[in-house]
């Protein structure tokens, strides 16, 4: 029994040190960029590099938001974020909750290729879909970047299909008797149910919007429009790397993901296994 719990001991000690060089060896970017971001000049370049800098440069943030207009890519990333994520909780659970719970004629059909779309590189749709928004009149406006969210999305699609799958039938058996409509079933009974999928969905698209470069970079021409990501590259372009103030910069931008991470993390691993399991 001693020997047991012995080895049992040994394992857990080795697992826990694996996995706890593993995170360390993964947050260090994130720490080199927070300590990066609170250096002098002076220490920025000293070899070997120094990571807990001797005097912290605080002023290096507020230099950071004077040093871009901090606040109008902020609210532009913030807009673009929040409406791609109410777009893609509108659509996809409907079509997800269609799917997987209601027969009709073609759903097989349909959900396959939702699967298919989901093959299929953006570098092959991204000249139509421009050529689409440029006739639409769209193009230098922030609506290609978050209009199709409303249409659905087919990893959504997928992951709240399986959820849906995954709910008793009988909940809505029982609904059905009572007299309640389709939509109220979903609505009232399948949706406060998939709040561990939503919450997951919700993360991915607004960390997804939250971070894209390539979408704005291309619908986006004036700069009173730009996105943090865009507005960060076009003034190291222009302007040269201040490295302090650009990681400082970093820093303001992961901080809303990172706590927004944690504030849903527990939803957010349920959802994933959960629709994982069908």
């Amino acid at each position: 029994m001693n020997t047991w719990s012995g080895g049992r001991m040994v394992r857990s000690v080795l697992a826990h040190t694996f996995l706890i060089g593993m995170g360390a060896f993964f947050l260090s970017p994130f720490l080199w960029m927070v300590s990066t971001s609170l250096k002098s000049d002076a220490e920025l370049f000293l070899w070997p590099p120094r990571w807990i800098p001797s005097v912290l440069e605080w002023r290096n943030y507020p230099d950071a938001i004077d040093y871009i207009p901090f606040f109008t890519y902020l609210g532009n990333s913030v807009l673009i974020a929040v409406l791609a994520t109410a777009g893609v909780l509108v659509s996809c659970p409907l079509v997800g909750y269609s799917l997987a719970r209601i027969p009709w004629r073609g759903s097989k059909a349909l959900f396959a290729a939702t699967l298919a779309v989901m093959m299929i590189p953006g570098q092959v749709t991204m000249i139509p879909i421009f050529i689409t928004f440029k006739h639409l009149g769209w193009v230098n406006t922030n609506i290609p970047l978050w209009l199709p969210a409303f249409f659905g999305a087919p990893f959504y699609i997928f992951l709240l299909k399986q959820f849906f799958m995954g709910l008793p039938k009988e909940l809505e058996d029982a609904a059905r008797i009572d007299g309640a409509s389709e939509f109220r079933i979903y609505a009232q009974i399948m949706l406060p149910l998939c709040r561990p999928a939503l919450l997951s969905v919700a993360l991915f698209q607004f960390l997804g919007s939250w971070t894209d470069y390539q979408g704005p970079l291309i619908y986006l021409a004036e700069e009173s429009q730009y996105t943090m990501m865009v507005g960060v590259a076009a003034f190291r372009s222009q302007h040269g790397a201040e490295w302090q103030m650009m990681m400082a910069t970093l820093v303001m931008i992961t901080l809303p993901v990172i706590l927004l991470y944690f504030l849903v993390q527990k939803a957010f691993i349920r959802g994933i296994t959960f629709s994982g399991i069908k």
